[in-house]
């Protein structure tokens, strides 16, 4: 489906990618970086780059401002790149379809990509010319390819992403959007071809470091969003290496049993890995994490249109150890050197195969290095002695069987080729290996079958798809110097006794030209491998493709070599940093954030208000184990006391019932190999039959069996109550072997999950490797297991809310059989515990991280002689231990018992525990309708400020969903938004005294977060005088002007007629002749301790009307004009009744002055006159003056109190 790109280029620059009904639109955000951005959980640093990317409804958006970029359209999108601080969005141009794997899944090949960018138009314009495919025909010296008779740009005017252009162009990547192409066939889903962004193997994903702003953005989508973005196909994985698919007409099929009128296909898929890629002699060995250079995952895939399809996969990889290789102009300066110690070489070569392992089982390894040239004889020695000290390489004896997870051939190329046979003794090596390729098998699948079962879900009509007939339980790891030509011929050999095993079970004829188009398709996947690695195609491809070798071919491979030898000494530097800069290795380099101020605001609120649209119901389950040692005849034993045991009411009818079985059968030779159903049947009608019984006996509803699974001697069954029925849904089984090397199944996992409504279970019951000593054997299991076994759509047992893991798995206590029996006769469970296997090997976290166990309050669930309570008492004598255990993980899951039953037929006693599971049932119409309700107001908060936005001043950090830090609090405020503006609330304060008498403590600091024991408000009391209390504030501040408040006799009746009939000789007032220059001590005191505070400056003090003012305020300076001093006057009258320590007044006789009484502490006013002037402090809000004229000063809005200017009069 060809997408279009359009461009607006006003007023913010946007792109947008749009399909027949919607859009994804991108736009560069001009705030700056280091937020932490609602919903993503992602830390933007100062260096990231952020965009934001909206996708819509066509419906919804206005694209009139937008123009055509590419009127052929697009392919889609391989990303965001950040280069220099600017953004680049990565779109694929070109693409040919090359490969059809099975029907409804084909396979393009990227042919030309373009770079548009982001946040400026420096860049609009074409990249200079077109890329050349062929990385060969001409080399510049920077490392990059150029056509015949072209002159590399001018780097003045070279585009930021030439270079990235050219590798992405050169014909060795490739994507497909109908399945997942970074997994095998095997490891994909059997129900559908089915395009899961979250299974990406994102070691064989090239462009991870440019889509993966995309996956986050998809995964914080509401799920219909999710489902629509997928089947855009804007999104787009891309895997580097080879991909091909050769048709086989019908009258050359090998298949021909079964009569098609169709051709089948045959096609190859090599997956190069990109954790650590590079160049030739840039990129060798191994890493600390275990990764390799040149690791290749290749298929074979052969598909035959009755719907028959088989796989086979095989690795290459550089020699696992810490070693390099300098380049030099001749082949003797090719050094090898390897550059660690084995013993710091071992634990990076463990992580290697046991990633192998999980991953694919048992792992062979076939190294090819020369024995007689010396760089390559050492690593062949250090090789062996990494894989004799590994792990793995422990051969354990089961019932006469060994068992080894890696094996190690050796086959020297060159000598076994030297011979007049030449490249066709090659062949040799199937010799060497039959036998394990036998064992290894294949993956084959047919269409059209179903699985029969009588389990409910089958029952309600489930399709399961392709029907899985056999499986590959194992790989070959092919090895060379460069693990490329000699490689690439062995793994063509290998490839051919696959198919030859295959269609020799199928009665398959292949013709000679079957063979031809195989070799010649394996020889191509050779040249493009080689061409990535080394520059040139492979060698040997000659006889790769014909059989023989000619001399045209000899001639060809020594050109190849030359050139080669130049690539890797003048070119391979500058190709290496290009593909550092793809990974996102560069130091400099900084990954792009994406976000959408709506969705991730939606996702946030839906999360919060869960309560709102979803009901938590308790389940109650029993979940129990028990190991039979294969009593098959035990099926009459009274069950009762294990599976419906003497607990509480509630805890005795639960709705889930989950029994899983060990050893249901003797783990004999020929019984390891198959899976007999019978005796999984009996126990089946056993359990049913016991609790049915109980049921009825408690008047209680009977249980129906779910689903059941066996691996050989292991057995898991699930029992519901048909009232929970309708809330059960997606229940799957599978099963996951781990004896011998995954081969045999008498240890293993049996796994049955559900959806019970919204919450996913899984039980796994598990029996793992026995022997006292084998406790990492039993860890690998663990992992195996964890980690290999899958579902539909490729669930894992951790794509899970509840897990629960019953079973025996076969933890010993480490200590002596006398210590332990002694320890348990005491009853001292504690000591026995510290000691236990599994207990410490889970606080290692090397097995079961992040699983909980409740206490063991049983004694030793193993080895019982039968029938007794005694412990084993055989010549064995084995060690009593608790190999029976229940492990939980889930934050719904509450346990509420954990015990042993009295069952005595088996050296093992039944172990089970209840559970309670919180649930929860989501109203999807509700959460639905809540979304839309969020998503509207939302988008009318934000108006049209998203990524289509137009406006050129839009803050993107406004957009930003900040959360508040507590409950209690608001959120975060911004340029655009205010928390105290909200609602409508005022821009004033409309803080309010708790009462009347209540005013602000100004001995609080002004800065709320500073520590302090100062109340927010202070109580003056009921007698307080306004004019007392404002005269002392000058003095004492407000604490002081409070102690020194007292009563004094109101002033003498105020008369109208006195404003006109004072005389100045009536009030004898004291001029000041020249205005102070400084502010009198006390106020410079009170503003030096209130400095730090920072306060604002008082307001001025306002004056009465001059019609108001009394004679004596009247009075002015000697030229009748100035009335600056009336002010002052008023500071020098005292209020009444202030004593000395002797108890007088103190009466200041100044003949000068009017009489008057002076506080004690407080200047005279002649002192006072000379020095300062006071400024009168507010007075308080709301208060008034009652005078005894009947007038009142009020005080309003703020205005401060002015006290009394009238003279004292004379007796």
């Amino acid at each position: 489906m060809s997408l279009r790109l359009l461009l607006r280029d006003h007023a913010q620059r946007a792109f947008a990618i749009v399909t027949n009904t919607h859009a994804l639109i991108f736009r560069h955000s001009l705030s700056s970086a280091g937020v932490d951005t609602q919903g993503s959980g992602t830390n933007i640093t100062s260096s990231a780059s952020k965009c934001m990317v909206e996708f819509t409804v066509l419906g919804d958006i206005d694209l009139t401002d937008y123009r055509v970029l590419r009127s052929s359209g697009v392919h889609g999108t391989l990303g965001l790149v950040n280069i220099n601080a600017d953004v680049f969005l990565c779109v694929i141009s070109g693409a040919i379809r090359v490969a059809t794997v099975k029907p409804n899944e084909t396979v393009q090949k990227i042919l030309s990509v373009d770079f548009y960018c982001l946040n400026k138009d420096d860049f609009d314009f074409e990249l200079p010319g077109e890329i050349n495919p062929y990385l060969t025909d001409s080399v510049a010296p920077n490392g990059s390819e150029h056509g015949r008779g072209k002159d590399p740009p001018d780097p003045a005017f070279e585009h930021p992403c030439l270079e990235l252009k050219k590798i992405l162009s050169s014909g060795t990547f490739y994507y497909s959007v109908d399945f997942d192409l970074t997994n095998r066939i095997q490891d994909r889903s059997s129900e559908e071809s089915a395009f899961d962004i979250d299974r990406l193997d994102e070691a064989f994903l090239w462009n991870f470091y440019m889509i993966d702003p995309l996956i986050k953005f998809r995964s914080r989508l509401v799920s219909p969003d999710r489902e629509l973005l997928d089947a855009s196909r804007i999104l787009t994985s891309a895997i580097r290496g080879f991909v091909l698919t050769i048709t086989i007409p019908t009258s050359l099929s090998p298949i021909r049993a079964i009569r098609t009128n169709l051709p089948s296909t045959l096609t190859l898929i090599s997956r190069l890995s990109c954790r650590r890629a590079g160049t030739r002699f840039n990129s060798r060995g191994i890493d600390d994490d275990g990764n390799v250079a040149n690791f290749v995952e290749t298929e074979t895939i052969l598909f035959h249109p009755s719907g028959l399809c088989f796989s086979y996969a095989q690795i290459r990889g550089s020699v696992p150890v810490f070693w390099e290789q300098a380049t030099g102009l001749l082949p003797g300066q090719q050094k090898i050197q390897v550059t660690r110690s084995p013993e710091a070489t071992q634990p990076a070569f463990d992580k290697h195969f046991e990633s192998l392992e999980v991953d694919y089982g048992t792992v062979h390894i076939l190294n090819l290095l020369s024995e007689s040239k010396p760089g390559e004889a050492e690593l062949t020695a250090r090789y062996t002695y990494h894989v004799r000290h590994s792990p793995l390489n422990q051969e354990i004896d089961l019932s006469a069987t060994i068992e080894n997870r890696l094996l190690e051939s050796q086959f020297d190329f060159h000598a076994e080729t030297k011979g007049p046979s030449g490249y066709e003794a090659a062949s040799m090596v199937r010799r060497l290996i039959q036998h394990r390729a036998d064992e290894f098998a294949y993956f084959l699948s047919e269409e059209g079958n179903r699985a029969s079962s009588q389990s409910v879900q089958e029952d309600k009509g489930l399709r399961l798809g392709a029907a899985v007939i056999l499986q590959q339980e194992g790989i070959f790891r092919t090895n060379c110097l460069d693990c490329l030509d000699r490689t690439n011929l062995i793994q063509t050999i290998i490839s051919q006794m696959a198919l030859e095993s295959f269609l020799k079970h199928r009665s398959g004829h292949p013709t000679a030209d079957f063979w031809v188009r195989h070799s010649s398709l394996w020889a191509d996947n050779g040249d493009a491998l080689s061409k990535i690695y080394a520059g040139t195609g492979a060698l040997k491809s000659s006889f790769t493709r014909h059989g023989k070798m000619s001399l045209a071919g000899a001639i060809a491979d020594a050109r190849k070599s030359a050139t080669r030898m130049y690539i890797n000494n003048f070119a391979d530097k500058g190709r290496q940093n290009t593909i550092d800069m793809l990974l996102g290795r560069l130091i400099d380099q900084s990954p792009v954030h994406l976000y959408d101020p709506i969705t991730d605001y939606v996702n946030a609120e839906l999360k919060r208000r869960i309560n709102e649209y979803s009901i938590s119901d308790t389940v109650q389950m029993w979940v129990g184990t028990f190991n039979l040692n294969g009593r098959g005849s035990s099926t009459r034993e009274d069950l009762v006391a294990w599976l419906w045991p003497e607990t509480n009411k509630l805890q005795q009818d639960p709705q889930i019932v989950a029994v899983g079985f060990q050893e249901i059968v003797e783990l004999s030779p020929q019984q390891i190999m198959s899976t007999d159903p019978v005796r999984r049947q009996a126990w089946e009608h056993a359990v049913r039959r016991t609790l049915n019984d109980s049921s009825r006996k408690h008047s209680a509803e009977e249980y129906i069996l779910l689903r059941s699974g066996q691996l050989v001697g292991a057995a898991l069954m699930v029992f519901v109550k048909p009232s929970v029925l309708h809330k059960i849904k997606n229940v799957e089984g599978s099963v996951k072997k781990t004896g011998m090397s995954g081969m045999a199944g008498n240890k293993g996992a049996v796994a049955i999950r559900m959806d019970y409504a919204n919450t996913r279970l899984c039980f796994v019951t598990a029996h793992l490797a026995a022997g006292f000593a084998n406790y990492e054997e039993r860890n690998r299991d663990y992992r195996t297991i964890s980690h290999g076994l899958r579902f539909q759509r490729n669930r894992s047992i951790e794509d899970h809310d509840s897990i629960i893991w019953l079973g025996d798995f076969n933890y010993r206590i480490g200590l002596s059989d006398d210590r332990v029996r002694q320890l348990i006769k005491t009853g001292d469970l504690n000591t026995l515990y510290q000691n236990d296997q599994l207990n410490l090997q889970m606080v290692a976290g090397h097995a079961f991280p992040f699983y909980s166990e409740s206490r063991i309050t049983f004694m030793p669930t193993y080895k019982y002689n039968n029938g007794t309570d005694d412990y084993d008492t055989s010549e064995k004598a084995r060690i009593p231990a608790w190999c029976d255990r229940v492990l939980r993980k889930g934050d719904n899951l509450k346990q509420i018992s954990y015990t042993t039953a009295p069952l005595r037929f088996s050296d093992h006693r039944p172990v089970f525990a209840t559970f309670q599971c919180i649930v929860n049932d989501v109203n999807q119409s509700r959460k639905e309708r809540i979304s839309q309700e969020i998503y509207a107001k939302r988008r009318s908060d934000i108006g049209n400020t998203t990524a289509n936005a137009r406006a050129n001043d839009i803050d993107d950090e406004d957009l930003i969903g900040y959360t508040s830090i507590a409950p209690e609090l608001p959120p975060a405020s911004s340029d655009r938004r205010k928390w105290w503006l909200d609602n409508g609330l005022p821009a004033r304060s409309n803080a309010k005294p708790p009462n009347e008498r209540s005013v602000l403590n100004e001995r609080r600091p002004s800065n709320p977060f500073t520590p302090t024991s100062q109340a927010d408000w202070e109580v003056i009391p009921r007698d307080t005088s306004k004019q007392r209390l404002m005269g002392n504030t000058r003095n004492h501040g407000i604490a002081g002007a409070i102690a020194d408040v007292d009563t004094r006799p109101t002033p003498p009746p105020f008369h109208s007629s006195q404003l006109f009939q004072a005389t100045p000789n009536s009030v004898r007032v004291q001029a000041v002749a020249h205005e102070p220059r400084s502010r009198p001590a006390s106020q410079a005191s009170t503003t030096s301790t209130s400095s730090n505070i920072g306060r604002k400056p008082a307001p001025p003090v306002p004056k009465k009307p001059a019609l108001l003012r009394r004679p004596s305020e009247q009075r002015s300076s000697p030229d009748g004009k100035d009335l600056r001093n009336i002010a002052r006057l008023s500071s020098n009258v005292p209020p009444a009744g202030r004593k000395t320590s002797t108890g007088e007044p103190k009466v200041d006789h100044s003949p000068r002055h009017p009489r008057r009484i002076t506080p004690i502490g407080r200047a005279s006013p002649s002192t006072q006159q000379d020095t300062d002037e006071l400024v009168l402090p507010p007075g308080r809000s709301n208060a008034s003056t009652q005078h005894t004229d009947g007038l009142m000063d009020q005080d309003d809005e703020g205005a401060t109190a002015i006290p009394s200017l009238q003279p004292q009069r004379k007796s």
